[in-house]
């Protein structure tokens, strides 16, 4: 059977936890995913000429992450990590590898092919990581799945951008917190149900994912809409379960199962990488099966 093909284009970096570094990114972080339930997934991005920078590779290496990664004059990125409860903050610096991502042959070529490919506000704002990006967006085939997981961070974001982005995506992934400022900056009115199905219809999405935190998430699409409750887990931190949400939705979608089958399954994934410290954690199936037959 053919692999589906996930590509995580845009930031990778160390997250420097209380508990050690972590490697991680939010479109690296959603192909890992989609590789633990079976795709061929590739991440794109650059890293420094530097210790970090090979010490990234091996992890993408140990986890059968494919990659095309460039190496640059600038260093890799290191993020700060607080977590208050489990929830992180970051403090992110400018001027790291991410920001010099380069469009090239191989990179061209290959999203030319993909089923998935993932990309959200942060590595775009750089002028040149930007255009890279929105190039190999671009190139995508008509009928890939474009996820557009917006992950606002300090201010790297703007209005332009966002809407930019919304149109050309087809999947729309954001949490409470990140709605709340779309409300405010594109003055939306209405419940969430309502300005979710707001976005659905306007930028013609196949799905539309809204989380929120400790409490419930909701899938939409223009057939159909589930809400499932997050199930009760011990929190080591939450870094990463939403990059885990949304690949672990998608590909069982793409796997054949209903949107329900699919919300119940990625639920249960999330849930079960809170319970592990950074975005990575080895699968335990049992684990993960026992949270999603408790839902």
């Amino acid at each position: 059977m053919k692999k589906n093909i996930i590509i995580g284009v845009g930031e990778i970096l160390w997250d420097m936890l209380p508990s050690g570094k972590r490697a991680g990114g939010a479109p690296v972080n959603f192909v890992y995913h989609a590789i633990q339930a079976g795709a061929d997934g590739y991440a794109i991005s650059k890293v420094g000429k530097d210790a970090n920078g090979s010490e990234i590779l091996d992890e993408l290496q140990k986890n059968k992450i494919k990659y095309i990664i460039g190496e640059s004059h600038l260093p890799t990125s290191t993020v700060e990590v607080e977590l208050e409860n489990g929830i992180p903050t970051y403090k992110i610096i400018e001027n790291v590898a991410w920001d010099d991502i380069d469009i090239t042959t191989e990179a061209l070529d290959l999203v030319k092919k993909c089923d998935v490919i993932c990309f959200g506000t942060l590595a775009l704002r750089s002028k040149k990581s930007k255009e890279s990006i929105l190039t190999l967006i671009d190139a995508a085939p008509d009928n890939a799945l474009k996820v557009f997981d917006i992950n606002l961070r300090q201010d790297y974001f703007s209005k332009e951008l966002i809407e930019e982005l919304l149109k050309k995506s087809n999947v729309f992934k954001i949490n409470d917190v990140e709605l709340a400022i779309l409300r405010q900056m594109f003055s939306l009115k209405g419940t969430d149900e309502e300005i979710c199905d707001k976005l659905l219809q306007e930028y013609n999405l196949k799905y539309l994912i809204y989380t929120v935190g400790d409490k419930y998430s909701v899938v939409y699409s223009p057939h159909d809409c589930t809400l499932i409750e997050t199930p009760k887990v011990k929190v080591a931190d939450t870094i990463g379960a939403g990059d885990a949400f949304a690949s672990a939705f998608l590909q069982a979608t793409l796997n054949g199962q209903s949107q329900l089958e699919a919300h119940k399954y990625a639920v249960a994934v999330a849930a079960f990488v809170c319970t592990k410290s950074g975005a990575w954690p080895k699968y335990d199936r049992k684990k993960i099966e026992e949270i999603e037959n408790g839902i």
